[in-house]
């Protein structure tokens, strides 16, 4: 997994564009119109999206099409998963640490 494309979902507007070309090819044009920002600012984030290998763009005439490369959000999402796990197991350990300790606050460790 790159840092590119780890880069590129961090802004929620590239997730949102993620999003609408997920199950089909759209136009560059109607993917600015759901945002309210220019259609250059658009164009940015699918530029981003496109360098980090998230996206596929096709030309049709002079409209440019894309489309989610699900193939390459696979290992991203797996990285992600990765990071919750981890996240979690250290929500149990706290959460295990505190029954382990009598008459402790909730939310505070022993010796802490």
């Amino acid at each position: 997994m790159s840092a590119a494309a780890l880069r590129a979902v961090s802004e929620p507007r590239r997730r949102q564009i993620l999003r609408l070309v997920w199950d089909r090819e759209r136009p560059a044009g109607d993917i600015a119109a759901s945002f309210d920002v220019t259609f250059g600012a658009v164009s940015q984030h699918l530029r981003v999206l496109h360098d980090a290998g998230l996206v596929s763009v096709r030309r049709d005439g002079r409209r440019r099409l894309y489309r989610a490369r699900r193939e390459h959000l696979g290992p991203l999402a797996d990285v992600l998963e990765g990071l919750w796990r981890d996240r979690l197991e250290d929500l149990k350990a706290l959460a295990e640490a505190e029954e382990r300790v009598p008459g402790a606050e909730p939310g505070r460790v022993a010796g802490a």
